[in-house]
C-alpha cells in the first residue's frame, strides 16, 4: 500500500498548466478478480485518451500524457500488489500513482485541476487512524479507516530490534509466558525474565526512537489516532520514545504476529470508534449550538473563502455529491454552477481540502449527517 502524506496532498492542490486527469479504480488483493484489474484499467484508459481528444488534445499528446499510465500495464508485480483502490492523477508535467485502502467507485475526471473528493477518507476526521504493531520478529505499521485496513511500507524502518541496534536476537534477552489479561477471554503474551533491567529497557527505548524518528514521513500534518498493538511490557517504554501527540492511551495487547490485519482492525476500531463518534457528535451540537451566528455557514462559497485563510475549525461535507464551479485565487471569488461546465471542479472538495491544509477538522459524511441538510456545513475559528 502507498501513502498520501499532507504534503502530497497539497501539492496535488496547485495548478498545473493544461488538463488534469484523475483516475479511481477499485481493486483486489487477491483472487481471480486480480486478472480483471488491469484490463478495467486499460479500457479506462481508453476512454480517457478519446475523451482527451475530444478535449481538444493532439491524439500524440493525450497518449503522451497518458504514457506513465500505460507503462503500468506492462508491470505484473504492480498488480499483484494492490490494495482495495487505485488513484491515478496526471498532467503533462507529472504522474503520481497511489494504492489505498479505498472502495472507490470507477471513476474519470478530466478538468483544470485534480478532483481529490475520494481521497477524504484517509484525511477526515471521521475513521482514519493507524496501528502500530511491535513484536521481537517485526514491526508493522497498519493504515485503516472505518471499513478497511492495508499495511504501510516502511523501507528504511529497521524490521527487528536486533538490526536496529546490532547485538544478540531479542528473544534472547525477554523470555515470553502467556498470561491471561484482566477483563479479556483470550490469552496473550507478556514480556518478562531474567532481563528486566534498566539496561534492557533503555535498549528497547532506542529501538522505539527509531521508529518514532520513521514515523514522521508518514505521519506529518495528521491528527490520526495510532493503536499500539503488543504485549503490554512494551507500552509504557513506547510511551517514553513517543513523540506523536495522538497515540492512544490504550492499545491492543497481545503478540501482533499471530493476528491478521483484519483482527487489528477489528479490536483497534473498538479502540478509536467510540472516539470517532463522540467527536463528531460534539461537533455537531457545536455547530447546532452557533447556528444562526456568523461563526457557522452552510454556503459553499464563505466556507471555500473561510478555509483558504485558515478560519474553518470544523465543517461537514457530503460525500457522494458534487456542487461544480470555479474559484479564482487571484480575485478570491467563487462561482458555482447549476452544471457542470468546462473547467469546473468540485468545491466541496475544495473546500475540504484546504480546511485540511489549514488544521481544520473535516468529516466526510452521508448527505442525511451534514447539519441543516446542505452540502456541507461549517463552524468557524473567528
Amino acid at each position: 500500500m502507498d501513502v498520501i502524506t499532507i504534503e502530497e496532498l497539497e501539492a496535488l492542490l496547485d495548478e498545473y498548466p493544461g488538463w488534469h486527469v484523475s483516475i479511481f479504480l477499485p481493486t483486489h488483493r487477491a483472487g481471480r478478480e486480480t486478472e480483471q484489474d488491469p484490463i478495467r484499467f486499460k479500457n479506462l484508459l481508453r476512454e480517457v485518451e478519446e475523451r482527451l481528444t475530444r478535449k481538444g488534445l493532439r491524439p500524440a499528446d493525450a497518449r503522451r500524457m497518458l504514457r506513465p499510465a500505460e507503462d503500468l500495464l506492462q508491470d505484473p508485480a504492480f498488480w499483484r500488489h494492490q490494495s482495495d483502490g487505485l488513484a491515478l492523477f496526471l498532467t503533462m508535467e507529472r504522474f503520481d500513482s497511489y494504492r489505498l485502502p479505498l472502495s472507490f467507485e470507477e471513476l474519470a475526471v478530466i478538468t483544470t485541476c485534480f478532483h481529490l473528493k475520494p481521497l477524504l477518507p484517509l484525511f477526515a476526521s471521521d475513521g482514519h487512524f493507524y496501528i502500530l504493531a511491535l513484536s521481537q520478529n517485526q514491526v508493522r505499521l497498519l493504515e485503516g479507516t472505518r471499513r478497511t485496513v492495508d499495511e504501510v511500507e516502511l523501507e528504511t524502518l529497521p524490521k527487528d530490534m536486533a538490526e536496529a541496534l546490532q547485538f544478540e536476537p531479542f528473544h534472547k534477552h525477554l523470555q515470553v509466558r502467556a498470561q491471561t489479561p484482566s477483563g479479556a477471554g483470550a490469552r496473550s503474551a507478556a514480556f518478562h525474565g531474567h532481563d528486566d533491567s534498566e539496561e534492557h529497557k533503555e535498549r528497547i527505548v532506542r529501538w522505539f526512537r527509531r521508529i518514532d524518528q520513521e514515523l514522521p514521513s508518514v505521519l506529518v500534518g495528521r491528527r490520526s489516532p495510532v493503536v499500539l498493538a503488543g504485549v503490554e511490557y512494551l507500552f509504557p517504554l513506547y510511551a517514553r520514545a513517543n513523540t506523536y501527540p495522538h497515540l492512544m492511551d490504550e492499545g491492543i495487547p497481545g503478540n501482533p504476529e499471530r493476528l491478521t490485519p483484519e483482527e487489528l482492525h477489528g479490536r483497534a476500531w473498538s479502540l478509536v470508534g467510540p472516539i470517532f463518534r463522540q467527536g463528531e457528535e460534539e461537533a455537531a451540537a457545536r455547530y447546532h449550538q452557533l447556528s444562526g451566528s456568523d461563526q457557522t455557514t452552510t454556503d459553499v462559497g464563505e466556507a471555500i473563502l473561510a478555509a483558504r485563510h485558515g478560519r474553518v475549525d470544523v465543517l461537514f461535507v457530503s460525500l457522494g455529491i458534487q456542487v461544480w464551479g470555479k474559484f479564482d485565487q487571484a480575485t478570491n471569488t467563487v462561482e458555482m454552477h447549476r452544471d457542470r461546465e468546462l473547467g469546473d471542479e468540485d468545491l466541496l472538495h475544495l473546500a475540504a481540502a484546504r480546511s485540511i491544509l489549514t488544521g481544520g477538522t473535516v468529516y466526510a459524511v452521508e448527505p442525511e449527517q451534514v447539519p441543516d441538510g446542505g452540502p456541507l456545513a461549517a463552524v468557524f475559528r473567528y
